[in-house]
């Protein structure tokens, strides 16, 4: 049974930094992943990262987030620099594929919710 759990989440005022972990079990995934849902709107990804610290960055996070992983504990973790209110909503980690880019798996963890205060 795949299991994620997400951590770090919580309230931080604009131009803060906040760090996310997600603890995968039950399966080794090729790559592993953020989404970000904000009220009203579709779930989006973040950031996706593969096996061979391959990444992809949605472009609105370009340049303030940087995902990472460590094989070795199967967590990956999304670092949040220079936060903007827009940033603001539930962030989900997931599992999944590389193909060109990242390809999620319906795996999703609880969700943890990142709160941006101007």
């Amino acid at each position: 049974q795949v299991q994620l759990v997400e951590s770090g989440g919580g309230l931080v005022q604009a131009g803060g930094s906040l760090r996310l972990s997600c603890v995968a079990s039950g399966n080794i995934f090729n790559a592993m992943g953020w989404y970000r849902q904000a009220p009203g709107k579709q779930r989006e990804l973040v950031a996706g990262i593969n096996s061979g610290d391959r990444t992809n960055y949605a472009d609105s996070v370009k340049g303030r987030f940087t995902i990472s992983r460590d094989n070795t504990k199967n967590t990956v973790y999304l670092q949040m620099n220079s936060l903007k209110p827009e940033d603001t909503a539930v962030y989900y980690c997931n599992a999944g594929f590389w193909n060109g880019g990242y390809v999620s798996f319906n795996y999703w963890g609880q969700g943890t919710q990142v709160t941006v205060s101007s």
